[in-house]
């Protein structure tokens, strides 16, 4: 099937991937996230969670398009990175409650770790494909509770996140 035909059927790219994508995104995403709540530890649920969504997003890049919200005029979309962000955030809270994740972690700083992890995957993919996962392992080590020290900067606002931008430069947001 030609681009033209594609564009065809479905007027933009963003209709064409809430009609392909989301499905797909949707099922694996959900898994992780019931994987990850179904742990006893909080942190190993947390930890679970990021390390599972970053390589979806090394293996299945339109997964990261999804987890950032790079294309926030695909309805679909935008609703399953709703669904995603809250139950990262639910993640996010319950590793906070038992003192495991350091407290000034947001939903925010998450996506910002995930688009970060976007990018290094897809730069690295041909040559070192698994690099996502040291630098991720640095991440949660510097997560952790006693590891945390005072921040230089507040974290990104929702306003910033909802307008993508930020992210959305990150990303490459069209």
């Amino acid at each position: 099937m030609s681009h033209g035909t594609l564009y065809n059927l479905f007027g933009t790219r963003e209709a064409l991937i809430d009609e392909v994508a989301v499905d797909l995104a949707a099922v694996r995403l959900d898994e992780v996230a019931e994987q990850a709540l179904a742990h006893d530890s909080a942190w190993d649920g947390f930890a679970y969670y990021i390390e599972k969504v970053c390589e979806l997003q090394a293996t299945e890049p339109a997964i990261g398009d999804v987890v950032t919200g790079r294309y926030p005029g695909a309805a679909r979309l935008m609703a399953l990175c709703d669904r995603t962000q809250a139950a990262a955030a639910r993640l996010i809270g319950r590793a906070q409650q038992a003192g495991a994740l350091r407290p000034d972690f947001t939903s925010e700083d998450l996506l910002f770790l995930f688009g970060s992890n976007a990018l290094l995957a897809r730069a690295a993919k041909d040559t070192a494909p698994d690099a996502w996962r040291r630098g991720l392992a640095f991440t949660l080590d510097g997560l952790r509770t006693e590891a945390a020290h005072p921040l230089p900067v507040a974290p990104l606002s929702p306003h910033q996140h909802q307008h993508q931008q930020v992210l959305g430069n990150l990303t490459g947001a069209p």
